[in-house]
C-alpha cells in the first residue's frame, strides 16, 4: 500500500487549519472516494485539516489509520440520523442524501469553527459544479474544487447507447439544468475565493454560474508509490496482442464502440485479445454485441476485480482502449500511462486533458461510425509499430510523473491557500493565469 504522507510539526511556518468537505473519502480506492482521501493526505503534508466525510467511510478509515496515524488530520463522521436515511439507495437516492448531507455537515462545522477558528474551506467530493457546496456560507474564505460534471455525450452519439442509458442520459442532463437555476449552486459559485475545474466544459458552465477565477486542474491523480510500481510492470512482448479496458460497465463508457473497433482489427490480426475489467448494467448487452460480431471467443469479461489484481492485468495487455463518451476523470488513463501502456481514447472530456498525442491517440468524436473505424486504425498502427508503443509508453510514463503526482497537487494547493489566505492588498495581486500555469506545470 503507499506510504502515508507525513506533515511538518504543529506550529510549522504558514500552517493553517483546513475545512475539508469529502462526502466520498475512502483508502485505497479509485474514483471520487480516493479523491476525497488524497486529498485529505495531501492537505496534512503542510496544514492541520479537519475532514468532513460520512460515517459508512469510518471503518476503513480508522484500519488506516491504526497502522498509520496521520497526526494533524482529524475526521468528523457525521450522517443524517437513521430515520432520514430511507432514500439513500441507488444513484439519484444519493445525490438527494448528498444534497441534504451537505446541511447537516454545515451545521457541524459551524459549530466547530467556533472552537477551532479555521482559515479555509474547500470542498472537493462530490465532483459536481452543478450541487451546491453549503461550506461556501461559512465565514472563511472558500475553495471549489477541483469539480466536474460539466461534459456531455458529443452530438450524434447518444443514440449508440441502449434506451434505458438514454434515458439515463437525458435525466442527468435535466438535473444538471434544474442544478445550474438552484440558487444556492450560484451563491456557491459567487462566494469561491478559487475555483478550479476538471474540464474546459465543465469552466464554461461554471461561468455561466457567475464563478471567477477559475483555473483548470484535472481532478484525479496517482501516488508517487503507485507511480513507481507500475512502472516496474515489464512491457507485454508475446503473442496475443492484447487490449485492456477498465471501468463500470455503464452506457458512457461506450465499450460498445471498442468491442466493433476490435472485431475489424480482430479480422486484420486474428492473434489477438480483448480484456474488459468491471461491471455494471451494461454487461449482458455488451456480451450480446460480443456474440454478434463473433468475437466473442477472444473477449474476456473478467468482472469487478480488487484495485491492485486489476492494475497487475496491465502487465499483461499492450494497450489501453477507453471511449469514454463523458468523463471528467479517467483514472485508468493515469494507470495506464505509468504502466507504459499506450492509450486509445475519445478527443473529448477528462481523457481528452489527460493523454497527449506524445502518450497515446486520440479520437476525434465525429460519428459513431468514424470512431470505430478509427479505433479499429489505431489499433493496427500500435500492433504493426511495436516501437511506437514503446516510445508512447514512455512518454506516458513521463507525463504522469510531471503533471499527475498527488504529491504535486498537494504543493500546488498549499501554495494556492496562501495566496487565498493572505491580506486583501497581498489577494488583488493573485493572477488566475498564473495559477493555471503553475498547474499546467
Amino acid at each position: 500500500m503507499p506510504r502515508l504522507l507525513e506533515k511538518p510539526p504543529a506550529g510549522a511556518h504558514g500552517s493553517m487549519n483546513i475545512l475539508l468537505s469529502t462526502f466520498a473519502c475512502n483508502p485505497g480506492t479509485g474514483s471520487e472516494s480516493g479523491l476525497g482521501w488524497n486529498w485529505a493526505l495531501q492537505i496534512a503534508r503542510f496544514h492541520h485539516v479537519w475532514v468532513l466525510t460520512q460515517t459508512k467511510e469510518r471503518h476503513h478509515i480508522e484500519n488506516v489509520l491504526a497502522r498509520n496515524p496521520i497526526p494533524n488530520a482529524h475526521w468528523i463522521f457525521c450522517d443524517l440520523p437513521p430515520w432520514a436515511r430511507f432514500w439513500k439507495r441507488g444513484h439519484w437516492g444519493e445525490n438527494l442524501y448528498y444534497y441534504i448531507w451537505q446541511i447537516w455537515a454545515y451545521l457541524n462545522a459551524r459549530r466547530l469553527h467556533k472552537q477551532v477558528q479555521f482559515d479555509l474551506a474547500h470542498h472537493v467530493t462530490f465532483v459536481r459544479y452543478w450541487m451546491p457546496s453549503f461550506l461556501a456560507f461559512l465565514p472563511v474564505p472558500f475553495i471549489w474544487g477541483p469539480v466536474g460534471s460539466g461534459d456531455s455525450f458529443p452530438p450524434g452519439f447518444l443514440r449508440t447507447v441502449s434506451i434505458g442509458g438514454r434515458l439515463t442520459e437525458r435525466l442527468r442532463t435535466f438535473a444538471r439544468s434544474v442544478g445550474e437555476l438552484d440558487p444556492l449552486v450560484r451563491l456557491t459559485a459567487k462566494r469561491a475565493k478559487c475555483a478550479f475545474a476538471a474540464t474546459d466544459a465543465t469552466k464554461e458552465r461554471m461561468k455561466s454560474l457567475g464563478c471567477l477565477p477559475i483555473t483548470i486542474q484535472p481532478e484525479s491523480a496517482l501516488s508517487p508509490d503507485e507511480i513507481e510500481w507500475l512502472g516496474t510492470l515489464p512491457p507485454h512482448e508475446s503473442q496475443p496482442f492484447r487490449l485492456l479496458s477498465m471501468g463500470r460497465l455503464i452506457p458512457s463508457k461506450a465499450f460498445e464502440l471498442s468491442l466493433k473497433g476490435f472485431a475489424e482489427f480482430h479480422r486484420a490480426f486474428p492473434s489477438s485479445e480483448y480484456w474488459v475489467i468491471g461491471d455494471g448494467p451494461e454487461r449482458n448487452r455488451l456480451t450480446r454485441i460480443a456474440s454478434n460480431l463473433g468475437i466473442e471467443n477472444w473477449v474476456r469479461f473478467w468482472g469487478t476485480l480488487p484495485r491492485d489484481e486489476a492494475l497487475a492485468k496491465l502487465a499483461e495487455c499492450n494497450v489501453l482502449v477507453h471511449p469514454s463518451l463523458r468523463e471528467s476523470g479517467g483514472w485508468v488513463c493515469l494507470e495506464a500511462m505509468a504502466a507504459a501502456r499506450p492509450v486509445v481514447c475519445l478527443d473529448w472530456a477528462g481523457p481528452g486533458v489527460q493523454v497527449t498525442t506524445d502518450t497515446g491517440i486520440k479520437i476525434s468524436p465525429g460519428s459513431p461510425k468514424q470512431v470505430v473505424k478509427d479505433i479499429a486504425a489505431a489499433l493496427v498502427s500500435l500492433a504493426v509499430h511495436p516501437e511506437v508503443c514503446c516510445r508512447l509508453g514512455q512518454q506516458g510514463r513521463r507525463r504522469v510523473a510531471e503533471h499527475f503526482d498527488w504529491e504535486r497537487k498537494g504543493d500546488f494547493m498549499s501554495q494556492v491557500y496562501q495566496l487565498v489566505w493572505a491580506p486583501a492588498a497581498a489577494q488583488q495581486a493573485v493572477n488566475p493565469m498564473a495559477l493555471e500555469q503553475d498547474a499546467e506545470r
